[in-house]
């Protein structure tokens, strides 16, 4: 079977059928949150259990860039350019602006400390969203810790920082998550339920909806969803059974991308954002497509 099925004509508009798959990076115990840095043009990403940071860029290859680093997960950057990362083990989001020290955003909820930030975005309010499962509370992941809170929820740390708003906790296991470009919908992957769910985004971030978007179920397959990314056109890219899955803004699958571990997240990169950086279990992959992402950084 090749790697890159079509399961619609319409995906060969998106990803050839015969483009290469290529291991970039191996040797890593759980890749995690990649995250395309443009200033430096490099890639960062987590390996979980390794409690590491690591950059990767086509002269250098890959080194190093944080550790320790609180067992990280999801990497995001906000329109200034500050790194904001979620880390497992202090149980919170740091925000580290160029050249300086990470520092702490959030790490409780009503007094309560929060289970293990997963995944995380930016909007362009500067509003920070993230997913809270308890993955990281295991032995290993950043672990092993007591769960406080009774839920896993998806919260919104403001502009201004401060408290905590809850988004959500209606998850059974919150993961992955993406904002539409328009920013009226927020995307969220529940891994256990492995469906996506779509809430639609009011004034002031009242949020409404929640209706199951896709599910994604091959049980012929490895692996569940956990993060995804948009298109500059509106199709949603996701990890799922068996690799990453291809969907157009009306929700129909367009075609899948075979890797033989585990996927884990995505992010494009490169210097025309037409880079498909894929991390999976110890290696992290590269397609290249037709179609690319929107630059996060102003």
């Amino acid at each position: 079977m090749n790697n890159i099925e079509a399961v619609r004509p319409e995906f060969n508009q998106i990803l050839s059928p015969d483009t290469p798959i290529e291991t970039i990076a191996d040797g890593f115990i759980f890749t995690e949150g990649p995250l395309w840095d443009a200033r430096h043009k490099r890639l960062l990403f987590s390996d979980i259990p390794a409690d590491t940071i690591y950059s990767w860029s086509q002269e250098k290859g890959f080194e190093p860039f944080r550790h320790p680093a609180g067992f990280p997960n999801g990497l995001t950057f906000n329109r200034q350019g500050d790194l904001i990362a979620c880390e497992q083990q202090t149980r919170g989001i740091s925000i580290t602006p160029e050249g300086r020290e990470p520092r702490v955003a959030a790490t409780r909820f009503e007094g309560k400390k929060l289970n293990s930030p997963n995944d995380i975005v930016a909007a362009s309010d500067g509003s920070i969203l993230f997913t809270d499962p308890i993955y990281g509370l295991r032995e290993g992941q950043g672990g092993p810790a007591l769960q406080e809170l009774s839920f896993q929820g998806v919260y919104r740390l403001p502009p201004e920082g401060g408290e905590l708003e809850l988004v959500t906790d209606s998850f059974e296991r919150p993961n992955g998550l993406a904002l539409s470009q328009d920013e009226k919908q927020l995307y969220i992957i529940d891994t256990v339920r492995q469906h996506i769910r779509v809430f639609q985004i009011g004034e002031n971030w009242q949020i409404s909806g929640g209706c199951i978007w896709v599910e994604l179920w091959d049980d012929d397959k490895v692996g569940r969803p956990d993060g995804m990314k948009f298109d500059k056109e509106g199709n949603l890219f996701s990890t799922g059974p068996g690799g990453v899955w291809v969907f157009n803004p009306q929700g129909d699958l367009l075609g899948r991308i075979y890797l033989p571990e585990k996927t884990s997240n995505l992010a494009w990169g490169d210097d025309d954002l037409q880079s498909l950086f894929i991390t999976c279990s110890t290696e992290v992959y590269r397609v290249r497509c037709q179609t690319g992402g929107l630059p996060l950084v102003d």
